[in-house]
């Protein structure tokens, strides 16, 4: 019994040592008693500005994930509905990077991969080649007066991202991701 008493008051005095003086939260405790009032005064302000904000209408049906196409939203991109953006199709290979911009009806705007933008053999499988073929895509689209584009990826090639950045960068605004047969939803 002696022994574990005599072993607390090291594991005591060692957790003491060196000795301070008392500080709370990283103040002297005479500062926070005097701050108390403060403190208290702060919190009925809260008080007041949380049964305010509760008489405005609450932003609750917001959500960060895209609408769900056929659902009612009042969403809007460049004054469009969620279903009326164009949706750019990138197929990433391992050996090569293809992008297609349809509008909502499916009908053909502008496709560029890889291949056609003059990257040859194993050169079309770099993310660099994606990201051209991403401006020539974004490039061809912005003449045809498309603003805003939902992505959809499909393939695990490494141009899948890059070919993202290229669509941006060609200015085109990506509203919506969505990559398929990955390990990533967004």
């Amino acid at each position: 019994m002696q022994v574990v008493r005599n072993a607390g008051s090291r594991l005591l005095q060692s957790w003491a040592w060196p000795p301070k003086t008392r500080v709370v939260a990283g103040l002297p405790a005479s500062t926070i008693h005097r701050s108390a009032p403060h403190l208290q005064d702060a919190a009925a302000k809260q008080d007041i500005e949380d049964k305010e904000e509760a008489r405005t209408p609450s932003h609750s049906s917001f959500s960060i994930y895209p609408p769900i196409p056929g659902q009612e939203n009042s969403l809007r991109w460049a004054g469009k509905k969620f279903e009326e953006i164009p949706i750019a199709h990138i197929k990433a290979s391992y050996n090569n990077t293809q992008i297609q911009v349809v509008s909502a009806a499916h009908q053909p705007l502008a496709r560029a991969s890889c291949g056609t933008e003059g990257f040859r053999n194993a050169k079309k499988g770099t993310g660099i080649a994606a990201q051209t073929a991403g401006i020539a895509a974004a490039a061809k689209a912005t003449g045809k007066g498309v603003t805003h584009v939902r992505v959809v990826v499909k393939g695990l090639g490494p141009g899948r991202l890059s070919a993202i950045k290229g669509l941006t960068m060609g200015g085109l605004e990506v509203t919506c991701d969505e990559i398929l047969n990955g390990r990533i939803k967004v």
